[in-house]
């Protein structure tokens, strides 16, 4: 038998076979209201946004939608994150939330729950927004057959005829690590471990350059109805930035909207990427929509910071990803190459 007791607020005990073992507190506490950034798994999920961030990101919000709903919308929002947990992920929700309340594009509903991934509750829904999703999120690890479910009603639910949206962490999901199998040894191969999901969202993390890096942004299709709010040379941005393997991301498969100008990129933030893990094209996309079965997909790489959420054109661009996603705003999403 084995059972754990805690006392004196940080000390653990564990009862294992009729002899107690001191467990060593954590060396990395949870961290207190008001931070950013995020952590590791262990600590709970916060679910409320700091005031201050909400309230200035409303004030960057549009005023009116990219296009006129078809009828009346409805998004759920996904918030599970099993591997890091981001603290923007609160504030993320509520622009959805507050994105479809000002300009009448549609209603939302914010869960934390993956158990909210059923066909039954997802009849009552036209897009999932994936927000910064980590790890395996939709799994079960006590039911493998409800693993099994949830990542079927996902698929499925997309594949019909419905949308799905992602910001940053939806793509650091259903992958290995990479890291070193023993110290001192080379990184290991990126893997993706649900290639129908990994498909879907258009690739997989295997790398980022921290925050704050400068990141100068490309418009890839500056006739998108989803690059409309940025200026046609492009734009700056200060964030973690997200890459992905480059087995798992092609735009023989997706349409790209905007990407990393990797030429303008300075030597010295190039080579902080790991040689085994960069990319050998230079193809750095942030931003892409792509066709899914009947459904439509939209993912943004950007989106760790709190701050990035108080940007004009970003909020405007992630309004014209979730309308795309939901079938009311028209774009080419046809592949980048043929």
């Amino acid at each position: 038998m084995q059972k754990t007791f805690r006392i004196a607020g940080s000390i653990g005990l564990m009862l294992v076979g009729g002899l107690l073992f001191a467990q060593q507190p954590s060396s990395r506490p949870c961290p207190p209201d008001g931070f950013s950034g995020g952590f590791s798994r262990g600590c709970p999920q916060k679910e409320f946004a700091n005031p201050v961030d909400v309230s200035t990101m409303m004030a960057a919000l549009p005023d009116k939608p990219y296009a006129t709903p078809q009828h009346l919308r409805r998004v759920l929002v996904l918030c599970r994150a099993v591997g890091f947990v981001h603290s923007s992920i609160p504030l993320a929700a509520k622009m959805v939330e507050y994105l479809g309340d000002k300009t009448g594009a549609w209603m939302t509903d914010i869960t934390y729950d993956s158990a909210s991934i059923n066909p039954e509750n997802l009849k009552r829904y036209d897009a999932i927004f994936l927000d910064s999703t980590t790890g395996q999120f939709l799994d079960d690890p006590n039911d493998p057959a409800i693993t099994a479910a949830r990542r079927q009603a996902l698929l499925d639910f997309v594949k019909s005829g419905k949308g799905l949206a992602g910001i940053h962490a939806a793509t650091d999901s259903y992958h290995t690590t990479g890291r070193p199998p023993a110290p001192g040894e080379p990184p290991a191969q990126v893997t993706g471990t649900w290639p129908e999901f990994n498909e879907m969202i258009g690739g997989f993390f295997k790398f980022h350059w921290t925050y704050p890096t400068l990141i100068q942004v490309k418009i890839d299709d500056p006739n998108s109805p989803l690059t409309a709010m940025f200026p046609a040379h492009g734009y700056v941005i200060v964030d973690e930035t997200y890459t992905f393997a480059q087995n798992s991301f092609s735009r023989k498969r997706v349409h790209v909207l905007t990407s990393i100008n990797y030429a303008k990129m300075n030597a010295e933030d190039k080579a902080k990427e790991p040689a085994a893990t960069r990319r050998t094209d230079g193809d750095y996309a942030l931003s892409y929509i792509q066709r899914v079965g009947n459904g439509r997909v939209f993912y943004e790489a950007h989106g760790h910071q709190e701050n990035v959420y108080y940007m004009r054109p970003f909020v405007a661009h992630m309004l014209a990803g979730i309308q795309y996603a939901l079938g009311d705003l028209q774009a080419d999403d046809s592949p980048s190459e043929k």
